[in-house]
């Protein structure tokens, strides 16, 4: 079966499913009951933090805790100690995140390709924000963040999730504070795969060494 015919197929059995639904009626007419928990239990905002830590090494990435002003030094040793030469950042980025750094900046952009990108030595970002029951990193590609491309090519991934805005319990709630037509990435650690003899292998499919650093207070102010 070709392409057309596959698509013809499919939207054939969409029309059918419709068939009997008014043309006035919209999607926002019958609100769907939405029962489930949105959080399994109660946390402070510390207890939140503590699990996502706990969740992000369970899935083997490298977490870092840091106050705002210690951020850069924090970043600057982080990409010294894997000799980082070159890294990507994106539009958005604070400057002096990386202003003592003494590293080469590639600003991305689309001319950066995902061949340029392969070999960059790591790419330093922000998030959307953090999950801590699934220990999971969202990036959406808002200011700060960058296109797909940019966090799933090179090797090194360091990203820096503010505590005090940016963590929030469950997977509901996150779903609430996202854009649904924005281009999600959700990373839980780093990039990893098993083959049938479940062997695992890291960095098929993005970096193969994710560093979450958890910052208290704005690092993009000051």
């Amino acid at each position: 079966m070709n392409g057309d015919a596959s698509r013809e197929r499919i939207l054939g059995r969409v029309r059918r499913a419709l068939a009997d639904v008014p043309r006035q009626e919209r999607p926002g007419d019958h609100p769907v009951a939405r029962e489930y928990l949105r959080v399994h239990e109660e946390r402070s905002p510390a207890e939140s933090v503590d699990l996502l830590a706990r969740n992000l090494t369970d899935y083997r990435a490298l977490v870092h805790r840091v106050d705002a002003p210690g951020l850069p030094a924090l970043l600057a040793r982080l990409l010294h100690e894997r000799h980082a030469g070159r890294v990507a950042v994106p539009a958005g980025l604070p400057e002096a995140w990386l202003a003592s750094a003494g590293v080469r900046l590639l600003q991305d952009s689309p001319a950066l390709t995902p061949h340029e990108l392969d070999g960059v030595d790591s790419v330093v970002t922000g998030c959307a924000l953090a999950i801590a029951e699934t220990g999971t990193v969202v990036l959406d590609a808002g200011p700060g963040q960058g296109r797909r491309a940019l966090t799933l090519v090179p090797d090194h991934h360091l990203c820096v999730v503010r505590i005090d805005d940016q963590v929030v319990d469950s997977v509901p709630r996150a779903l609430e504070r996202l854009t649904a037509t924005r281009p999600q990435t959700w990373i839980s650690g780093p990039s990893a795969t098993s083959d049938i003899e479940l062997d695992r292998v890291e960095g098929v499919h993005g970096p193969r060494t994710l560093e979450v650093v958890l910052v208290a207070g704005d690092p993009r102010t000051g």
